[in-house]
């Protein structure tokens, strides 16, 4: 039995909102301190109060892609989220997106988190994917024949 509330966003409701926040707040800063300056060009006044705030809701919501992925594929979502906002230059986010686990698959029986791979449930003893008889490795479905051994699945 498949979870039946299985999550379909996977940023968090809470990123779009403070990205919006942001982009709101720093949008009506920079146009107030563009306005108090008398002699910026006009591109400059086109163009500060768009493209940082932007940029820090962008940021935003990929800490949020983070938090709400790692938490789908069961990793230290908190961790991961911590890393990314504090490692500079953005390499947290590039070491999630370098080092995350596979999405989990579940067990048909009884629900169950299992990683992907496993012949067997962990928690239930469930047959999950084929596995060979004599080796005793896990086969991918559809598979007639075992790919390390060759015997008959």
């Amino acid at each position: 039995m498949t979870p039946v509330s299985q999550r379909t966003r996977v940023i968090p409701i809470t990123a779009w909102v403070i990205a919006s926040i942001i982009l709101v707040a720093m949008f009506l800063l920079m146009s107030w301190i563009i306005l108090r300056e008398s002699n910026v060009p006009l591109a400059v006044r086109i163009l500060l109060p768009v493209i940082p705030p932007l940029a820090l809701a962008a940021w935003t919501v990929l800490i949020g892609y983070v938090y709400g992925d790692a938490r789908r594929r069961g990793m230290r979502y908190v961790m991961w989220t911590l890393l990314a906002i504090f490692i500079p230059d953005g390499i947290g986010v590039i070491l999630y997106f370098i080092l995350r686990d596979p999405i989990p698959g579940y067990c048909s029986k009884c629900g169950s988190m299992t990683k992907q791979g496993y012949a067997f449930c962990p928690g239930c003893g469930a047959n999950i994917l084929p596995a060979c008889s004599q080796c005793h490795r896990a086969g991918q479905p559809g598979w007639s024949h075992c790919a390390w051994c060759g015997a008959k699945l």
